[in-house]
This record gives C-alpha cells, sequence and structure tokens, in this order.
C-alpha cells in the first residue's frame, strides 16, 4: 500500500491483496471485473484483433495494478481532485525510483466514486496532461459514455468505463495520435521512443508534426500504426 501525503489516498496493489481492497473499497469488484473481463480481451468493434487495452493485460499479467480512491462524489471540488492526483505522480515516481523495470510495466488507477460530474475528469486531465507527457508516462480519461473514439473504430468508446477514473502508465508508441495538438507533447514522445536523436532534431520533428485545430481531435484518422505493429 502507498498512501498519498497530501490527500490521504491509499493505492493498492490490487493482486497482493485483492480481498483486502475489495473490503476497502465498494468499487472494487466492479473495477476489477472491468479490468479482466473487458480490457484484456478482444472486443468485435476494436477494429483491429488483440485486447481492447494491451497494456493493461501487459501490467495485470505481471501484477502490477495500483488503485486507489477517492471519496466525496458529486461533493469533490477540482482542488481535491488536483491534490489526488499530485500523490498519484508521486506514488508513481517513488516507484520509479524503487524498481524502474518494474514500475515501467504498472498501471495506476485513480477511482472516484459516486462521482457523476464527469466534466471534472476531463478538466483535471486537460489540467495535468502535459505534467504526465513530460515524465513520459500518459493520464488518461475514463468514465461512463466517454466519447473519446478508438484508434481503429471512431465509433467505438474505450474510454467508457463502469467507474470514473484517471490513470498513469507509460507512454507508448502507438500514442502519438494523442499527443499531436502540441508541440511540447511531440517532442517528449519523440524523446521516450527515439532518445538518441539530437535534442535539436526531435524539436523540429515535432515542430513539423504539430496538428492544430479541430484535426487534432481526429484521433482514428491520425493513427500511423498498422495492425501488425505493436504498442511497445
Amino acid at each position: 500500500m502507498r498512501t498519498g501525503p497530501r490527500s490521504g489516498v491509499r493505492w493498492w496493489n490490487i493482486y497482493t491483496d485483492p480481498g483486502q481492497w475489495e473490503r476497502q473499497e465498494p468499487e472494487a469488484a466492479e473495477l476489477l471485473r472491468w479490468m479482466t473481463e473487458h480490457l484484456p480481451r478482444p472486443h468485435p468493434e476494436l477494429g483491429r484483433p488483440g485486447p481492447v487495452c494491451p497494456f493493461v493485460r501487459y501490467s495485470a499479467a505481471h501484477r502490477l495494478v495500483w488503485a486507489g480512491s477517492v471519496a466525496g462524489g458529486d461533493a469533490l471540488e477540482q482542488d481535491r481532485m488536483h491534490l489526488a492526483i499530485d500523490d498519484a505522480f508521486e506514488v508513481y515516481r517513488r516507484l520509479l525510483r524503487e524498481n524502474p523495470g518494474e514500475a515501467r510495466r504498472s498501471t495506476l488507477v485513480t477511482i472516484f466514486p459516486g462521482l457523476t460530474r464527469y466534466e471534472l475528469i476531463d478538466a483535471v486531465h486537460l489540467a495535468r496532461k502535459s505534467e504526465a507527457v513530460a515524465d513520459g508516462l500518459m493520464l488518461g480519461q475514463f468514465y461512463p459514455g466517454c466519447a473519446v473514439p478508438g484508434l481503429w473504430n471512431r465509433d467505438f468508446h474505450p474510454l467508457d468505463a463502469p467507474v470514473p477514473m484517471l490513470v498513469l502508465r507509460p507512454m507508448m508508441s502507438t500514442d502519438y495520435p494523442f499527443l499531436v495538438a502540441r508541440t511540447d507533447w511531440l517532442y517528449a514522445y519523440f524523446t521516450q521512443l527515439a532518445p538518441d536523436l539530437p535534442r535539436a532534431l526531435r524539436w523540429s520533428i515535432a515542430e513539423r508534426m504539430l496538428v492544430e485545430g479541430p484535426d487534432a481531435d481526429e484521433i482514428t484518422a491520425l493513427r500511423i500504426h498498422s495492425v501488425d505493429e505493436h504498442a511497445r
């Protein structure tokens, strides 16, 4: 267990003692079911073979999924949510310091049970995405009805989840379409995937590949990998 000093949120490795975590968190069983029965498996509407979320399947296979819960429901304010995300970043960075190889296979989930004001999830995600990307991480927003399209089928919504949450994981090669709207995001992407390139070249490539305006939201059209190129 890891406890955030700012928020008091406790993140558990859900595989170390799933029974204990379920006793601590009423939403745990629903989240576990979604993570074990939906994300690691194929879906007929996904548009490609393989699991809905390859990284979560990878984390689960290595028993490296951490989850914590922020109480408050619709009474939550953004300040409280930001404190929890401050702690989520610190917990992840601590895991990296202690065991870099293991942390790079880890998924860290922060759930907000009872929250139906999903615009708060989107607002906190947008405000903290740059911090995650600069660290070579991705911060994902998940909640019931999330309409972000899939990379392979824009009518499939992989971020539609039974519980509102924000999720930290390492950046993957397939994350490019989510990073095209800002030069600094693209620079971080190339730094993560091609660290041996000179810094000036990475920045130049990022400037040339920047996508501005509404086109940046067309992530399905921006997919650049083929069906046989797997995330890494």
